[in-house]
């Protein structure tokens, strides 16, 4: 029995056995109390006339009096039943009304509608745990990428939010603790439709729950989980979850790649950006001495990776006791005092990483007040606080929902995009440059889809049968050409080809394609449903590899077969 029709029961057990009451004693008073006809002779009701009289009478419908005119002592007894029935039904009324607004009623309606909803979804879909800051930003992705996703969050105004984003498809959310397993389930994690669970709440202990019932209940489905310590993601760990995001260590280890190799650091952000994003300049950390404000989870991670670049490094916390080998200076680095103290005169860059927005934007500010040419790295904990950041222009700004975001729709895409990543991290600034002015040219300055395919009868069933002849190869050059004008190219690139478990970095697009090569793409949106039409469409692929332009219907290609070229 469904969860609300049980609470309404409970709820409405009391009117409805006191409606149930009057109709029974109405009944029985009908037909033991005598009537008299019109020949003076004494008559009784059946117990069907008198259920049929109080359907009509006690439901304040009203008939008339059958099947003969009622005697005074029946007419005085069905007046005492209608106002019986009539507290009865008001009765009722009053539970209703107060059942409309019970939170329990409530909460049971809604989860039934979740339950129906998420039955409903025929196509792959993840399930996001937590929709903050990160899960709306994940959400949004997922769905400008065309796929599925429901929502579980203990936030019941976070839940409300789905119905007011401009979302293509209408996404299931449930308010409910992640850390249920029967909520997980509710939310179709043993589904097999599910493909994945994003665990991006605020609370470490809750990612880590909702990790480890996953690999309980469905061991086969990935699990990419936040972790803001690294106790935790030990810990995360230690349960095999597959992919665990640290967003100060990821960010500390941007900073470490912007100081080695600028370049690189640009085209590894660009890859991984929300879509909407474009291209940023390329930014430069100096080499020199550095000052870190808050020495928390997010500087230990920022002081870690400055040291191991071998440049000096001065914290400034008010609370931090002495740490050999390293120079604190107490405060928080909002007032000129302190950071004088600690040498902002003849520093090179300033990092604003307390857990305080407001007092981010004084540290920055006012650091840069007594050292013009100080380069900031400002923290940014909220996004309200988005205007503030973009109107003072830090050099970087760093959001960890943004990027655990990006690194949550880099591991969703493709696998590929990780190896590619990898690879540029190795590379110098030269190649980086060199990737970015190829992509730039092609495809403009928006942050890229990307894609992959795989050459199998599933993914591209007309290019794997054209394979399979000898005189009909496929090229990468072939896969970017515009479906509509062969001699256009779609604005899309090939970054790695995967053969034979071989990378090959960004390959010559002259290079023929074989059966079983996983490609990486990236490309402007639009192109990925256009090259599909060449890997799935036989005549498509016809056109744009041969140049055969053959109508598409069985009737008129047998009608102008004549007219195909050997």
């Amino acid at each position: 029995m469904s969860s609300a029709i049980f609470v309404a029961l409970r709820r409405l057990r009391a009117p409805i056995i006191g409606l149930v009451v009057v109709f029974a004693v109405g009944m029985i008073g009908l037909v033991l109390i005598p009537g008299v006809d019109a020949a003076g002779k004494t008559w009784h009701m059946s117990m069907f006339e008198a259920l049929y009289f109080m359907s009509y009478t006690a439901s304040t419908i009203g008939f008339g009096e059958i099947p003969q005119p009622f005697s005074t002592a029946q007419r005085i007894w069905v007046t005492v039943v209608i106002y019986a029935s009539v507290l009865g039904w008001a009765f009722l009324v009053a539970r209703l009304l107060a059942l409309s607004q019970d939170h329990a009623f409530r909460a049971a309606v809604v989860a039934g509608r979740f339950r129906r909803e998420v039955r409903a979804i025929r196509e792959p879909f993840y399930l996001i745990c937590g929709f903050g800051e990160t899960g709306a930003l994940v959400g949004r992705a997922l769905d400008s990428l065309g796929m599925r996703f429901v929502v579980l969050d203990l936030a019941e105004d976070r839940v409300q939010e789905l119905s007011l984003m401009a979302l293509q498809q209408d996404p299931p959310g449930l308010t409910a603790n992640a850390r249920d397993p029967e909520m997980l389930v509710t939310a179709g994690l043993t589904r097999a439709e599910c493909v994945g669970v994003l665990a991006l709440t605020n609370d470490d202990r809750a990612n880590l729950a909702v990790a480890i019932a996953v690999r309980l209940l469905n061991p086969a489905v990935p699990v990419l989980a936040r972790a803001m310590s690294r106790d935790a993601a030990a810990n995360m760990a230690s349960f095999h979850t597959d992919h665990i995001i640290n967003p100060f260590a990821k960010f500390a280890g941007y900073l470490t790649l912007a100081i080695q190799s600028p370049g690189s650091h640009r085209l590894l952000t660009w890859l991984t950006g929300l879509p909407g994003t474009t291209l940023k300049p390329e930014t430069s950390p100096p080499r020199g001495h550095w000052l870190v404000c808050g020495y928390g989870r997010f500087g230990t991670e920022v002081v870690a990776a400055v040291r191991g670049q071998a440049l000096d490094v001065t914290v400034l916390d008010p609370d931090e006791p002495p740490i050999e080998g390293l120079r604190i200076v107490r405060g928080l680095g909002i007032d000129a005092a302190s950071l004088t103290e600690a040498g902002v005169h003849s520093a090179v860059g300033i990092v604003a990483g307390t857990d305080d927005d407001i007092n981010n934007l004084s540290i920055a500010v006012t650091a840069r007040e007594l050292n013009p040419d100080i380069f900031t790295v400002v923290r940014q904990n909220l996004h309200g606080s988005h205007a503030l950041m973009q109107a003072y222009q830090a050099d970087i700004t760093m959001v960890s929902s943004e990027i655990v975001a990006n690194e949550c729709l880099a591991l969703i895409q493709t696998p590929l995009l990780r190896a590619f990543l990898d690879v540029v991290k190795q590379k110098d600034d030269a190649w980086a440059d060199q990737v970015v002015a190829r992509l730039q040219a092609v495809m403009g300055e928006e942050a890229p889809d990307i894609w992959r395919i795989d050459m199998n009868a599933g993914d591209a069933p007309a290019c794997v049968d054209a394979l399979q002849r000898p005189d009909y190869p496929v090229s990468l050059a072939d896969l970017c050409r515009d479906t509509v004008t062969r001699e256009d190219r779609l604005p899309c690139v090939p970054l790695l080809m995967q053969r034979d478990g071989k990378n090959l970095v960004l390959p010559d697009e002259a290079t023929t394609v074989a059966p079983g090569d996983r490609i990486l793409f990236a490309g402007q949106a639009g192109s990925r449903e256009a090259q599909r039409s060449t890997l799935r469409n036989i005549n498509i692929r016809d056109y744009v590899v041969r140049g055969i332009d053959l109508p598409g219907g069985w009737i008129w290609q047998r009608l102008s077969r004549y007219r195909r070229p050997e």
